[in-house]
């Protein structure tokens, strides 16, 4: 390759300048040849296929070899795919693109987890709720970033899932160690947790449409339960990835337009006599350290999402050319802007309706408690159905790195693909054990800081060990300070968090209420 700039190339007197023209690949992409590449007489898989070669053939035909050419051109920087994946439901479509890239981080972004960030500001008080939820915007932000733009960090290479992202950081043992365990307690633990917010939300739903013609017999809560985990397996039937994109959608609408809803109604009702924006007295001074720990683990939950990145960019197609970065990031640029939209006014709006009155199921059981008179019914009544529709939309999207781990170890065994009826069992099964994690532990606002503690790594400490691994800045560069200090912060607040979290449950979940049939 001579690597002179291209006026010099230019002015050879001897060598008058020869265009390339660009041609089209069967695809519609444009692949011109490189900038500057030296001409040379050697054979190539494409160089029969020359202008030279090509003179004397008719238009038709020439036009065919042209696009062969281009074809076999773009394939050189075509990623060499696993052929199990066409199997699996995150890369058995690839026909993605930044619209259903929105609408998928949108729907694992936003979700009950704001519901739950004015628990968070009931025990940091107003400055350091605010800090601590910019802070988090900002950190997970960037991680976001450094996730999409590693999915094709090696030439040729896809990382389709967190777990393989990590396998390349870290090495093969190492990266499964690390990553398997929180992603996929962040999988069933959000799944775990929709349920218990979905069948509360289905029973209050019911309470107020029906009134007090309800029947002297009415649906207990855990069969509440039940009912939301079977609307959760029928839609769970959907294939793959790409196939929920409309559910995607419509839990994007739905959580903008409830976490709306919820902080416009509260705001706009008088606020209890009672009310004190102090953060929560406790009894001692490490009874409140452990407190304001489990309050920013809950804030850190607020901000998952991010064990989904690379599973959602690894439904687009990416070549040279257009590589599956720049819609990914396109789409969550746009997704998280409504997310800041949708969390900040929640957790500002909801402490300012309720301050240190707050029950530990957050902001909608507030509004229930405080203004279920006040509001009209109907209103209330359709607050809470979106949410409803909300938590049977955020369900199938993070369950399906469960299900495609279900099916990668079937399919890697029996070197076929699953049948419908084996997928649908996976399904059914993965619902079910939700469903009794669920009963067993029914405490929303204690385990929302421990996911939010244990899985914290996945969003703010691996993803910056990733970058100086694979991308390998400049030892001692700001950029190499710069993560190295990030993931060990990330690791510190994680031990932190879930101390606090696991404290919350032994003292609050499950002296409250560990199982309540009713």
């Amino acid at each position: 390759m001579d690597e002179r700039p291209e006026t010099e190339l230019i002015s050879i007197p001897a060598t008058p300048r020869v265009s390339t023209p660009e041609i089209q690949t069967p695809s519609g992409q444009r692949s011109p040849r490189p900038a500057g590449q030296k001409s040379s007489t050697a054979w190539t898989p494409t160089s029969f296929i020359s202008p030279r070669f090509l003179s004397p053939i008719g238009t038709p035909m020439k036009k065919v070899l042209i696009n062969m050419k281009g074809y076999l051109e773009e394939v050189g920087h075509l990623t060499k795919l696993n052929p199990q994946d066409a199997w699996l439901p995150i890369t058995e479509s690839r026909n993605g693109n930044a619209h259903y890239a929105a609408f998928h981080n949108l729907n694992a972004g936003v979700g009950f987890q704001a519901l739950v960030l004015p628990v968070a500001f009931a025990f940091l008080g107003w400055s350091w709720g605010i800090l601590s939820l910019t802070i988090a915007y900002c950190w997970q932000l960037y991680t976001l970033w450094i996730l999409v733009q590693l999915h094709e960090a090696v030439p040729g290479k896809r990382y389709n899932r967190y777990v393989e992202l990590a396998q390349a950081a870290f090495g093969e043992r190492l990266g499964v160690w690390l990553a398997l365990f929180p992603t996929v307690y962040l999988s069933a633990g959000t799944a775990t947790a929709l349920i218990l917010i979905g069948g509360e939300t289905m029973k209050l739903f019911f309470q107020i449409v029906c009134g007090p013609l309800c029947s002297s017999n009415p649906l207990t809560t855990v069969e509440w339960y039940l009912v939301f985990t079977s609307l959760c397996i029928v839609l769970s039937q959907l294939p793959n990835l790409n196939s929920i994109a409309g559910l995607s959608l419509v839990g994007a609408i739905t959580a903008i337009t409830y976490s709306t809803m919820v902080w416009v109604l509260s705001v706009s009702q008088q606020r209890p006599p009672t009310i004190s924006y102090e953060p929560l007295s406790v009894p001692s001074s490490s009874a409140a350290l452990f407190s304001v720990m489990n309050a920013l683990g809950i804030v850190a939950f607020a901000f998952r999402g991010h064990n989904l990145v690379l599973e959602i960019q690894a439904t687009m197609p990416s070549t040279f050319k257009n590589p599956a970065h720049v819609p990914m990031w396109r789409g969550a640029k746009v997704a998280y802007f409504f997310i800041a939209m949708c969390l900040f006014p929640v957790a500002i709006g909801g402490f300012w309706a309720y301050g240190n009155l707050m029950p530990s199921g957050g902001i909608l059981n507030a509004l229930y408690a405080f203004h279920s008179h006040s509001i009209p019914r109907g209103l209330l009544a359709l607050t809470f159905l979106l949410v409803v529709f909300n938590c049977l939309s955020s369900f199938q999207i993070y369950s399906m790195p469960a299900f495609d781990s279900f099916e990668a170890g079937y399919t890697s065994r029996t070197n076929r693909p699953c049948s419908i009826w084996v997928r649908s069992g996976f399904r059914v099964f993965y619902g079910f054990v939700s469903f009794f994690i669920g009963v067993a532990l029914p405490f929303l606002s204690s385990l929302a800081g421990l996911l939010g503690g244990l899985t914290l790594p996945v969003t703010f400490a691996y993803p910056c060990f990733m970058w100086v691994l694979i991308k390998r800045p400049p030892k001692y560069s700001f950029n190499w300070y710069f993560n190295w200090i990030l993931g060990w912060l990330g690791v510190a607040f994680s031990l932190a968090f879930s101390i606090g979290g696991i404290w919350s449950i032994v003292n609050n979940g499950l002296k409250l209420k560990f199982f309540k049939p009713n």
